[in-house]
């Protein structure tokens, strides 16, 4: 019976396996139905009584009512961070800072899982990397610039290190709260204060980490946090109390931006686009790249400026890595962001599906072979399938331009110099990927490409210790380490 039941059985080998949903609870996470501005120390109603609809891009339905900002909205918190300034945080000692800073950490821990479902809620990244990788950063951030507050001075030998005065702030949609943590937690640890606007998408964690702000005693008008769009962002940068600007957006935004300021004593950092270069060596371990390529394009959606959206396989290894590639990308599941089974969550928003939608077109009307993964998406909400293009050539507007959205596009190479040349092609200059077997290979591509920052036989791997930030068109300055504290102070001997 036995031997009879083992020979009827038959088992298909080619079925991938489905998994069962996973969702993450909501059940712990309190979102108002409208938030207002946080402007010295409490939330306050914006003067024009102007709110915009935030939308969850995975559902297409309302979550909250936002704030909507004018220029006298940003002035009353200019004015509360310059009074902060002058009469509390620059005259506090430097140790009683870090304790504040400190607390703001601890604060994010304790509510990591409702920053993490908020997060994905909002901005439509898988709760994975909500929860594991932008959650926790944004608290090492606040915990590593804790540290420095009272040791600047170490900095620079002989000399004095002082504050700027009030930061004017302004940061996008792929990383809300983490590139909140990137701008106010160096800057406030310097002694300065602060006006930041988060992305009018993706403005729910910011305002969230107001109420930590408040909650921590952090004193009145050190940070302030006002929301809105272009209108709102534009009454920051030209604000003549202020003393730095630091903006990550886009190239064009921050042309405009050095325009704007162009004249003025105002201080800046400008971290921009990126369409980063992925190297792949015949003698790499491919499996690893292939990894590494899925996780630093797919994974988090290509929303990441430092994505690596351009690969470059040596030719001998090409259809190798072409087929393992596209082999990986079936088994991606695109779906709900609080799925913790989900690899690929929504696109942001409408407008930026449309225009991912758009750039698809674009590189098969140049000639361009365009694959995509045959996985189910929802029929609701703005998703859309990991995506490879390739014979493209180094002019098509796939290779040089930032898509920001799931779109790799493949080209190949022969010698270490033509693929050097071909990387360095290119407006931009962020980061980029080797992938061989080679030190001496790592320590020559490494030593030449024009981008701010290079992973070796790794990819998208960030610490509150290293600096980042780009070379060209993506940018001027660094966030992170002592090189992100810098730009907030001035040195006196």
């Amino acid at each position: 019976m036995a031997k009879k039941k083992l020979k009827d059985l038959k088992v298909n080998f080619n079925t991938s396996w489905e998994y069962a949903p996973a969702p993450e609870s909501k059940d712990h996470v309190k979102i108002n139905d409208r938030y207002d501005l946080f402007i010295n120390g409490k939330f306050t109603a914006p003067q024009s009584g102007k709110y915009f609809d935030t939308i969850n891009p995975a559902t297409e339905k309302k979550i909250a009512e936002i704030a909507d900002a004018s220029a006298e909205d940003v002035n009353m918190a200019v004015v509360a961070a310059r009074k902060a300034y002058d009469n509390v945080w620059s005259k506090l000692p430097a140790k009683e800072r870090g304790k504040y800073i400190y607390r703001i950490a601890r604060i994010i821990q304790e509510r990591a899982r409702e920053f993490a479902v908020i997060e994905s809620m909002d901005g439509g990244k898988p709760i994975r990397e909500s929860r594991d990788v932008d959650v926790p950063l944004a608290a090492a951030h606040f915990f590593y610039y804790a540290g420095w507050a009272d040791k600047l001075d170490y900095a620079a030998p002989g000399k004095k290190v002082r504050p700027l005065g009030v930061a004017g702030q302004i940061i996008p949609w792929n990383f809300p709260l983490l590139m909140a943590a990137w701008k106010i937690a160096p800057a406030i640890a310097a002694g300065n204060t602060v006006v930041l606007k988060p992305a009018e998408t993706t403005s729910l964690t910011a305002l969230k980490l107001a109420e930590v702000i408040r909650d921590s005693g952090l004193p009145d008008g050190v940070v302030n946090i006002v929301t809105g769009a272009g209108v709102t962002g534009a009454a920051i940068v030209n604000h003549p109390d202020i003393n730095k600007i630091a903006f990550t957006g886009s190239t064009e935004v921050g042309k405009i931006i050095q325009r704007s300021i162009a004249g003025t004593n105002k201080k800046y950092t400008l971290e921009l686009g990126g369409k980063a270069a992925n190297i792949i060596f015949e003698d790499a371990a491919i499996d690893q790249a292939v990894e590494g390529i899925v996780n630093g394009i797919f994974f988090n959606q290509g929303h990441v400026c430092c994505a690596g959206s351009r690969l470059f396989v040596q030719e001998s290894i090409a259809e190798t890595v072409i087929r393992k590639l596209k082999d990986r990308m079936e088994t991606l599941i695109v779906g709900d962001p609080l799925d913790k089974n989900t690899d690929i969550g929504a696109i942001n928003s409408k407008d930026q599906l449309n225009k991912i939608k758009q750039y698809i077109k674009i590189g098969m009307n140049e000639g361009g072979t365009c694959y995509q993964s045959s996985c189910a998406i929802p029929t609701k909400g703005y998703f859309h399938r990991p995506t490879l293009f390739t014979n493209v050539s180094q002019s098509s507007r796939v290779v040089q331009e930032e898509i920001f959205g799931p779109v790799l596009a493949v080209q190949t190479f022969r010698t270490v110099e033509e693929v050097i040349e071909k990387a360095n092609n290119i407006p931009y200059g962020l980061s980029g990927g080797v992938w061989t077997d080679k030190g001496s290979k790592i320590f020559k591509v490494t030593s030449q490409l024009r981008a701010g920052v290079v992973w070796a036989n790794t990819y998208n791997k960030f610490d509150p210790t290293s600096p980042f930030g780009g070379y060209k068109e993506s940018g001027v300055g660094r966030e992170g380490g002592l090189h992100g504290v810098m730009p907030y102070v001035k040195i006196e001997n």
